[in-house]
C-alpha cells in the first residue's frame, strides 16, 4: 500500500533497505522506471505530488502559510506542498524515510537502488531543487500521538496513513486541534484495513469506511472536495500494485 509506513506499535520491517528503495522509486522515480510498460497502469502515476495538487485550494493560502504533512514517507509530497506554504513539516514514525528525506533537504540529492528482479537491483539518484527545499524540515513522529505543542497549521495532509494506524481514531481525534479554523485538511486514503496493523476493532468500517470517515470529522469539518485518486507502486518490473485511494478535502 501506500506513501508511509508510519506504523505506531507495529515491528521495524518497515527500517529494511529494499523498502526504502521502494518508497524512494514511488516518491523520487521517473514514469519509466515505476511503470515500464506502455500498457500499464500509468494514471497512478505521480501519486505523491498528486495528492497534495489535485486536493488542495491554493486560493484561500495567504502568503505565510504553514503545512503539515503527516505519515510523509520519504518526503516528495512534503515537498509539493512546500510549493504552496511557506513553512512545512513532514513527519514519519519510520528513522530511514526522515533520515532520506533529510539528506535530501541538506545535500538536494540521495542516491538509492530498487529491485530489477530476484536480488538484481538498480541504482538511481532523488533530486529536490534548492528552492524546493526552502522551508521545509523533517522530524520522527507516531501519527497516533503527536505532540500537543506542534500546531495549528493552516494545511494538513496525510496521504494513505489512517489505514495503517493501531488507533486512527486517535489520530482523528487530533485533528481539530492541528488545523486552523478556516484551514484545510487534505487526506487520501484506501482503506485497505488488516488487522496485522490495525485491530479489526479500530477499522473506521468495513465496506462503509466512508462514512465512517466522515462521521468521525464532521463535528469539525466539512468536505470540500472528493475524487478518486489511483496509484501504483513498483514492487519489481513485473509485479506491481495498483490501488484506488479515496481523496478529500475538509474545511476546519
Amino acid at each position: 500500500l501506500v506513501l508511509g509506513k508510519h506504523l505506531s506499535g507495529v515491528s521495524n520491517s518497515y527500517e529494511t533497505s529494499e523498502l526504502l528503495g521502494e518508497y524512494m522509486l514511488f516518491h523520487y522515480g521517473s514514469d519509466d522506471d515505476v511503470m515500464p510498460w506502455s500498457n500499464g497502469p500509468t494514471e497512478g502515476l505521480g501519486f505523491a505530488v498528486r495528492t497534495v495538487s489535485e486536493l488542495i485550494d491554493s486560493s484561500t493560502l495567504g502568503a505565510e502559510t504553514l503545512g503539515l504533512d503527516v505519515g510523509c514517507a520519504v518526503g516528495r509530497s512534503t515537498f509539493e506542498l512546500g510549493r504552496f506554504c511557506s513553512r512545512v513539516k513532514g513527519v514519519d514514525l519510520s528513522v530511514s524515510f526522515i533520515d532520506a528525506a533529510n539528506r535530501l533537504v541538506e545535500h538536494g540529492s540521495h542516491e538509492y537502488r530498487f529491485l530489477e528482479e530476484g536480488d538484481c537491483f538498480r541504482e538511481a539518484i532523488a533530486s529536490v531543487s534548492s528552492e524546493q527545499r526552502t522551508g521545509v524540515e523533517f522530524a520522527v513522529e507516531d501519527a497516533c500521538a503527536l505532540p500537543a505543542e506542534l500546531g495549528p497549521f493552516d494545511v494538513v495532509h496525510a496521504a494513505n496513513l489512517i489505514c495503517r494506524l493501531p488507533r486512527p481514531d486517535l489520530f482523528l481525534d487530533n485533528l481539530a486541534s492541528l488545523v486552523k479554523p478556516g484551514g484545510q485538511l487534505l487526506l487520501a486514503t484506501p482503506f485497505t484495513w488488516l488487522e496485522e496493523f490495525t485491530p479489526r476493532e479500530n477499522w473506521l468500517g468495513a465496506g462503509n469506511s466512508e462514512e465512517g470517515l466522515a462521521r468521525a470529522l464532521s463535528p469539525f469539518f466539512e468536505q470540500e472536495e472528493r475524487k478518486e485518486l489511483p496509484f501504483v507502486i513498483r514492487e519489481h518490473r513485473r509485479k506491481f500494485q495498483f490501488s484506488m485511494s479515496l481523496g478529500s478535502r475538509w474545511r476546519r
